[in-house]
């Protein structure tokens, strides 16, 4: 099978799967075929699927991680060969622009949700929906085990805590693991207590890592989006929290990756390094 074939295969096989939409009328380009499939993807309740089903779902998303563009560790400069920084770990840490789901690292870092299961809004611009459509049905399988275990354990309304971090593995991503975190969301004002949550999830997240022997890590700007984190606060919790960890903890660490999308956030971490 070519991608074109892959892609057709797979939405007319999650379209059957879907129940509710197993009579939608597809359009004949890859655009909207792309959109269609994502879009049930992201809808779709854990559960199995057809070991076929699977194998092409992994061929095809493993092809587009391919043309999208791997990144990997090596080509991304650190502060102090982009800036010239003189930032104590200036030569452990990296700002870099894009999309996450490209970078070739030990573990990227996903903004979840308390219920851990991803987004279920079809093509949704937050990172917990790139990073789940990106990976595969796998990892909302993988989730979904682990909060049905913790609710056995904490009852049947557990959700996951503000400042926890959770190790996954990637699936079809070219990372080797995703650490899904909840950021604390801001809703009338911002309160220490929030900050404090925000540290926490760093914090959570680095301690993951040390625990699994993971040395590279890419941070997305945890809270900043759909959860209302003031961008600019956020960004000096973000370097503060690295840089304090990194002192009891840098010779663990290759390289942390402050990852941002918007102009606005790779401007406020390169201000913190210049």
């Amino acid at each position: 099978m070519n991608q074109q074939e892959r892609l057709n295969y797979l939405v007319e096989r999650f379209t059957e799967d879907s129940g509710e939409y197993k009579n939608l009328q597809v359009g004949d380009s890859e655009e909207e075929k792309r959109t269609v499939l994502r879009s049930l993807m992201n809808i779709r309740m854990p559960g199995s699927i057809s070991e076929t089903v699977l194998k092409i779902q992994n061929e095809f998303l493993t092809e587009d991680a391919k043309e999208k563009g791997i990144v990997s560790l090596d080509s991304i400069p650190t502060v102090k060969e982009q800036y010239g920084s003189s930032h104590p770990f200036a030569d452990k840490i990296s700002v870099w622009q894009g999309d996450i789901t490209r970078l070739e690292v030990g573990a990227i870092v996903n903004a979840a949700n308390c219920q851990m299961l991803g987004c279920f809004v079809p093509c949704h611009r937050c990172i917990d929906n790139a990073i789940h459509s990106a990976a595969g049905i796998q990892l909302r399988n993988e989730c979904d085990a682990i909060m049905k275990s913790k609710k056995m354990q904490y009852g049947r309304h557990y959700q996951e805590p503000t400042g926890t971090a959770t190790l996954t593995h990637a699936y079809n991503l070219p990372c080797d693991y995703v650490i899904h975190t909840v950021g604390p969301i801001v809703g009338y004002k911002l309160t220490d207590k929030l900050r404090q949550d925000l540290r926490n999830c760093y914090e959570s997240v680095l301690k993951c890592a040390l625990e699994h022997g993971i040395r590279s890590i890419a941070f997305c700007c945890i809270s900043t989006g759909e959860f209302h984190f003031p961008n600019d606060e956020a960004a000096e919790i973000a370097v503060d929290t690295v840089t304090a960890f990194l002192k009891e903890h840098g010779e663990e660490f290759d390289r942390v990756i402050f990852n941002v999308f918007k102009e606005q956030d790779k401007e406020l971490y390169q201000a913190q390094f210049e």
